[in-house]
């Protein structure tokens, strides 16, 4: 059946619903309304309208999207998909109103993930969709449900269940054995970047090297989890913030009583939650974090720039004896029309460890330059390095750089 046909099924299905509403359209009471009378539906037709959500995210599968978008007025009744970078909607003559796609919507949820919806405007959730391939694993999304203008609006982004081999990540072997627990006990490892560079994907490509390689126990704390790993050679935990966990900083203190060897901090979202991970990683465990910054020595600034002034010194000294590695990374739009991963690579050797120390942050970038022999790199090389492989453009590498005085001076020695 085509998407376009599900969105007038959808239609017909909801209107009957939408009849049942009395006067309002707008405020908390609204939404508890909808709720009220989704609850009260029996499970078949619960399924039926969970179904028509379902078909439109495995429609993902054919037009290969990363995202789908819709409901609220930004969606103007549309379904919209982002493929390969770009965001578009599915043209059909039948449009959601706003009343219906907010029941669809408010039909994914569970009481208790409805009033965590209504309380703080916003909800992070993970679903999964059965596939129609027999002996397929589910297909799972990372969604964010929230607020606009009064009416609900969802993204959700879909999960690669295939990992990465660890060779993709194109490491230099020293880096790789500060990612290993069979070389590094302990450490704290940042993956870094912005919403949609591929954090999350490598952070599960260095967990499934870990699982496949060491016999240990590797707890995962996510909010949501996201790609389930099968343990192999490890027993790996999967902890989801709101369900599992009350919080990040509660997951990661727990898991110091659950015998861990590894544990995972799906974000390094505020102040308590990187404090407790320099704390548990400082108690001797392999932590691995993810924070929303562009850069390596911008990723060790907004550590610092969490504490207080008069605990900076304290906080430093804590993070250079702690922190092994830092992989700052983007997905950057290839020749092709795909998106390759563009990294920049810290490696924290006593030089860098003495840099943080003194406050010296300023420094790190020339350390990235000069440290190719152990695998350290500025972003500003590694872009070059896939101009000159003929994967980007000129213009996509100089639009990506965090110093792009310093990429046109690379650029310039480029010699064919």
């Amino acid at each position: 059946m085509q998407l376009k046909q599900y969105i007038k099924d959808a239609k017909e299905f909801v209107q009957p619903l939408a009849g049942q509403l009395g006067s309002l359209k707008e405020g908390v009471e609204y939404h508890r309304e909808i709720g009220s009378i989704i609850e009260r539906l029996p499970d078949p037709t619960r399924v039926q309208m969970r179904n028509i959500i379902d078909h439109c995210l495995l429609y993902m599968n054919e037009n290969e999207a990363s995202d789908i978008d819709l409901g609220g007025p930004g969606c103007k009744g549309a379904i919209w998909y982002r493929v390969h970078g770009d965001k578009t909607p599915i043209e059909s003559k039948a449009k959601l109103t706003l009343v219906e796609s907010d029941f669809l919507l408010h039909n994914l949820l569970e009481p208790s993930q409805r009033q965590e919806l209504t309380e703080n405007k916003n909800l992070d959730f993970s679903y999964a969709v059965e596939p129609e391939e027999e002996n397929a694993k589910p297909q799972r999304y990372r969604a964010d449900l929230y607020f606009d203008m009064d009416h609900l609006g969802l993204n959700m982004r879909k999960i690669d269940n295939t990992i990465r081999p660890f060779s993709t990540l194109e490491l230099h072997p020293e880096v790789a054995k500060k990612l290993s627990l069979k070389h590094q006990k302990f450490g704290l490892t940042l993956v870094t970047g912005i919403t949609g560079s591929g954090k999350s994907s490598t952070l599960d490509t260095i967990i499934d090297a870990n699982n496949r390689t060491v016999d240990a126990h590797i707890v995962v704390i996510a909010s949501p989890v996201e790609l389930i790993h099968t343990p192999l050679r490890s027993v790996v935990r999967h902890r989801e913030v709101g369900r599992d966990v009350p919080s990040f900083k509660a997951g990661a203190i727990q898991a110091l009583r659950q015998d861990p060897d590894i544990i995972v901090i799906g974000e390094l979202r505020d102040p308590e939650t990187i404090m407790t991970s320099l704390e548990i990683t400082d108690s001797g465990h392999k932590t691995f974090g993810t924070l929303h910054t562009s850069s390596t020595m911008e990723s060790v600034e907004r550590i610092l720039g969490e504490v207080p002034v008069n605990e900076q010194n304290r906080i430093r000294n804590r993070l250079a004896d702690v922190l092994t590695c830092v992989i700052s990374q983007k997905l950057v739009p290839t020749l092709d029309g795909r998106r390759v991963l563009a990294k920049e690579v810290l490696l924290v050797t006593s030089s860098v460890k003495a840099a943080i120390r003194n406050n010296n942050i300023s420094e790190i970038y020339q350390m990235l330059m000069e440290g190719s022999n152990r695998g350290m790199n500025t972003m500003e090389q590694d872009l070059k390095r896939l101009y000159e492989m003929g994967k980007i453009s000129k213009e996509v590498a100089e639009n990506n750089a965090n110093n792009k005085k310093r990429l046109a001076q690379l650029l310039s020695q480029t010699v064919y």
